[in-house]
This record gives structure tokens, C-alpha cells and sequence, in this order.
């Protein structure tokens, strides 16, 4: 049966060229005894009846595209392995992922393909995996990598009657990340029958109107690639935010890479000021199918403020304020009205926000799983995701959570950032600062 690409697909589809891939990518560290390539495509066999997504190919005409279910997957031309001739370091790892992220999907064939890269140096390999936007957000990636790849959670040992808990045992009890997986990442609903505040001025200038400074990484981008990888404890930051200012993890995460490109910048670009970036907010539920479904706004990054938990008090109040505001989704249905009655306005309006000056760089932050995760025995290390830039913005950073670490993804043109390494390490560094500025003295 043909699957009609929603308008999400279709747009997504739309941005691909030749100096521009459209697939999204994860990056997974795997210890020595990982499974060898023949394990791994005969494990993702048996499994793909479970994600049927992954057996869909395009099809239709280029006006009206459809997904169509091939009934005989290759699997083989679908997991591969790229053996170097001698082991690769951590720098040798980042340019084989970049070699392989700028390579297109065929679209002859269902779009997503794994690579075992390897061997590393110290042991192991990294399994790339790149799924197409068009077919699947950031979300619906992580859905797929627990129908596919993942072994199954062990079954929970019997518990006895809990007793009666405080509220600060409560709060001790909720999963550290848990604001990565609240649904559109954008606090308490209304209450039933209320309708939300609408703020129009604050929305359009907020949300839509672009801003007056070109950032760093507004410029042409070519073909070439560069990425970078970071971590951080994920408990320790959350636990940290909400010490200094009562913010969340992905307050965290916007404060800490606010400090990193605070370090980039003042070597590079004389006065520093704000950053605007733009923050894809999901609004998937429980048990929907849709592959894309999210919206954004946007947060200007306090990168001129020395201070860590000045920072991320600032960062609190940006988004404490567009999640009052609900403008993530208040966006998402003015667009929709939009497109309803004005295609021609809504398309003015969706270069608009693609403009280079409508904000500086993407930032996104998914939820991972919330336990440690093998593949075939061999337990995961790190998951990065990788995104990829786009015109007139050259830099994108994707976060995701595995278990209690925070992973974070760095995808540059390197004409434009050359030393997005330097940057990668910086953040560590604002991550280690924000947990010590925590501490008890």
C-alpha cells in the first residue's frame, strides 16, 4: 500500500542538492567483540518486519511522491563495513564519518544504510548509521534503532510494595533527562477546554522576524564536511541546572554551547554579541506514526556573558518564556493556516526562516534511551547524532541521550569553521564548569 509523503517529508526532500545531504545520522561506539558485519545484517533481518518503515522506498511522480513497501529489502546493500588498513584515532574516526556522512542515499532503494567502521584504535568499531529526513526525524530514529538494533530490555526484576514516598523522594525517583522527553518540549499544557494565549507580536518577532547582525557561519557551504563529537554526564547536569536556576537539561545544553562558542568566538571574530539559534521542538505522542513532526523556536545564546551561571539563567528565561507562550506550537498551527489559505505567503514565509539572519545555527536534543543499550551483546559507549548545516548556516549541533550520558554532534562546512574540534573540546570544558559552579563549596 503507498504511503503519501506528508508536507514535512516532501519539504525536507526538497533540500537536498548537490552541495547538501538530508539524512541524519547516528554515530555508535562499539567495545572490542562488537558484532562483525555478517551478525549485524543478519540481526537487522529478522527485525525489519518490525519497523516497516525502514522497507519503504520512493516512488510516485516528483509532484505527488509516495512511499512504497519493497517487499525484499537487500539488506546486504543496506549494512556494510568499512575496514581501514590500520586502526583508527579519534581524528582518523571523525574523517571517516565525514567521508561517509556527504555521500547521498540511493533513492533507487529505502533510505538509510549502515556502515561498521573500524578497527579503532584501543578496540571496537563505530557503526554510522544514516536514516533520511524525509523518513525519519530525530525522534522516529531512536523508535527505529530500538525496533532494529537495540537487544531487548532485560524483563524487570520483582519489585516489593513501595512505601509511601515524600516529594522530595519523587523527585529523586524521575529519570534524570525526563524534560528531553516531555511531548514538544514546551512545559504544562493548558487546561482542558482553555485555549492557549496567543501572542502574535511576540511570536512574529520572536519566532519569525530575522535579525539585524549576520552571524559567523552565514555564508555559502559546500560540499565538504567536517564533524566532532562530545559528552557529558547527563545526571550531573541536570542536577546542576536545576541547583543554580531551577532550568532543565536542555537549558543545560544551550548554556554549556553558549560558553563553547563564547570561547570560539573571542579568538576569531573581534566583539562578541548574542547568537539567536533555532531549536527544533518535537511534538510527537505516544504511538504516532508520523516520520517528521515537530516544530522550533528560538532562543538568543547569552554568548557575550563570561559568567556559566549568569548563562544559564538567561537561557532559563528565554525559554521559559517561549514555553509559556507555547510559541512551538502556536508556530506550528499558524503554518498550517498558512498553508491552507495562502500557499504562496507560506512559502515566502518558510525562506524567511531559512534566511541566514533568522538565526545562527540549529540546535537539537533528543531523548534517547534511558538504560544502557547493547547491540548483539556488545554494550554502547556513545550515540551521537549528526545533522546537516545548511545554506547560510554552517555549523549544527544535535544532542541525544543514552542512558546517563548526553552526546553531542558537531557538523560543519570546514571553509567556514576549520577547527570544529577546538569547539567540540570547548564544550566539555563549559560542561565540567557548569557542574563545579553546582557544587558545594
Amino acid at each position: 500500500m503507498q504511503v503519501p509523503l506528508t508536507a514535512e517529508d516532501r519539504a525536507i526532500l526538497a533540500l537536498e542538492g548537490p552541495q547538501l545531504v538530508g539524512h541524519t545520522c547516528k554515530v555508535i561506539r562499539l567495545p572490542a567483540g562488537a558484532p562483525d558485519v555478517a551478525e549485524l545484517r543478519d540481526a537487522v533481518a529478522r527485525r525489519l518486519p518490525a519497523a516497516p518503515r525502514l522497507t519503504w522506498r520512493l516512488s510516485g511522480a516528483a509532484d505527488a511522491p509516495v512511499w512504497l513497501p519493497d517487499e525484499a529489502v537487500d539488506v546486504a546493500a543496506h549494512v556494510g563495513a568499512v575496514r581501514t588498513d590500520a586502526p583508527l584515532d579519534a581524528a582518523g574516526l571523525r574523517r571517516e564519518v565525514a567521508r561517509l556522512f556527504v555521500q547521498h542515499l540511493d533513492r533507487s532503494r529505502p533510505l538509510w544504510r549502515m556502515d561498521l567502521v573500524g578497527p579503532l584504535a584501543g578496540g571496537g568499531a563505530a557503526l554510522v548509521w544514516r536514516v533520511h529526513h524525509a523518513l525519519a526525524d530525530g525522534t522516529t530514529v531512536v523508535r527505529l534503532a530500538r525496533d532494529v538494533l537495540w537487544d531487548p530490555a532485560p524483563a524487570p526484576a520483582p519489585r516489593a510494595a513501595p512505601e509511601p514516598a515524600t516529594a522530595a523522594g519523587a523527585e529523586l525517583a524521575s529519570p534524570a533527562g525526563a524534560e528531553l522527553a516531555s511531548p514538544a518540549g514546551a512545559g504544562p499544557a493548558s487546561p482542558a477546554g482553555e485555549p492557549r494565549r496567543h501572542d502574535l507580536a511576540g511570536l512574529l518577532s520572536g519566532e519569525l522576524l530575522p535579525g539585524l547582525r549576520r552571524s559567523p557561519f552565514d555564508a555559502r557551504v559546500g560540499r565538504d564536511r567536517a564533524v566532532a563529537f562530545a559528552a557529558a554526564p547527563l545526571p550531573d547536569l541536570h542536577d546542576a541546572a536545576r541547583t543554580l536556576a531551577g532550568a532543565t537539561v536542555n537549558d543545560a545544553v544551550l548554556a554549556v554551547l553558549a560558553g563553547a562558542l563564547r570561547r570560539w568566538l573571542e579568538h576569531r571574530h573581534g566583539p562578541i554579541h548574542a547568537l539567536r539559534v533555532k531549536v527544533p521542538v518535537t511534538l510527537h505522542h505516544p504511538g504516532d506514526a508520523a516520520g517528521n513532526r515537530d516544530s522550533w523556536f528560538r532562543v538568543d545564546l547569552p554568548v557575550d556573558e563570561p559568567d556559566v551561571g549568569a548563562r544559564l539563567a538567561a537561557v532559563r528565561t528565554e525559554t521559559a518564556l517561549r514555553k509559556s507562550r507555547h510559541d512551538a506550537q502556536e508556530l506550528d498551527e499558524l503554518m498550517a493556516r498558512l498553508a491552507r489559505f495562502s500557499p504562496h505567503l507560506a512559502r515566502w514565509s518558510e525562506r524567511l526562516q531559512r534566511s541566514g539572519r533568522a538565526f545562527a545555527l540549529n540546535v537539537s536534543n533528543v531523548r534517547g534511551p534511558d538504560r544502557p543499550v547493547t547491540v548483539l551483546g556488545a554494550p554502547v559507549d556513545t550515540m551521537h547524532s549528526l545533522a546537516e548545516v545548511a545554506q547560510h548556516h554552517a555549523l549544527r549541533v544535535a544532542v541525544v541521550s543514552v542512558a546517563d550520558r548526553l552526546c553531542f554532534g558537531f557538523v560543519a562546512d570546514p571553509a567556514v569553521v576549520d577547527d570544529v574540534d577546538v569547539l567540540a573540546a570547548a564544550l566539555e570544558r563549559e560542561a565540567s564548569e557548569l557542574v563545579r559552579a553546582a557544587a558545594p563549596s
